[in-house]
């Protein structure tokens, strides 16, 4: 974890603004690991059709676990996001084409300033469906970079919610939010990555 995130993570109290969106009765569930959870929510909670979105822990062998654990390293665990959406508005295939320009898929050992197994890239799947829609995503994404793309497309597990106060992070502490995005060269980097290969 990187030492900023650490101490903005820290100082945080939940503020209450209770992001609420009423999910529609006929939604499914897509789970994104890319690096900071409080960025990939805010990237998520931008497209169209998604109606709700929930940070978390995925892949590891912990229950239960806390963010100081998987914050230190050692569970297993990615930071990630359980998104929910309305099929009938965005499709799956559509959410992982959002999905790419998030994240560095390059970058095997964490993302942007985050290091360590935690922050790491990855699209977990419910079924064989989504899997063939993500593997053929990651095929064209890799064309477009000429490179390899390191991010797994790995089978879903446990899923695990965040502390409250991770949840909305970026509309609870926006200003937290925006240093924090800036210093880590989130959107700098991305533009390096993909801001020729559209």
């Amino acid at each position: 974890m990187s030492a900023l995130r650490s101490l903005l993570a820290a100082g945080v109290v939940a503020a209450g603004l209770g992001g609420g969106t009423a999910v529609a009765q006929e939604t499914r569930t897509a789970i994104f690991a890319g690096g900071c959870f409080w960025c990939t929510e805010s990237d998520f909670d931008h497209v169209e059709g998604v109606v709700a979105t929930t940070s978390g822990y995925i892949g590891g062998e912990v229950d239960n676990p806390t963010y100081r654990q998987v914050s230190s390293g050692g569970t297993g665990h990615y930071e990630a996001v359980k998104i929910e959406y309305d099929p009938s508005r965005v499709s799956y295939e559509s959410l992982v084409e959002a999905y790419w320009p998030t994240v560095d898929p390059l970058d095997a050992g964490g993302q942007f300033c985050d290091r360590g197994d935690q922050y790491r890239t990855a699209i977990f799947v419910a079924d064989e469906a989504e899997r063939q829609a993500a593997e053929a995503s990651k095929a064209k994404a890799e064309q477009r970079l000429g490179r390899e793309v390191v991010t797994p497309v790995l089978d879903a597990a446990t899923f695990y919610p965040a502390e409250d106060y991770h949840q909305d992070y970026y509309l609870k502490n926006p200003l937290q939010y925006k240093f924090y995005r800036l210093s880590c060269g989130r959107d700098a980097r991305l533009d390096e990555v993909w801001g020729g290969t559209s």
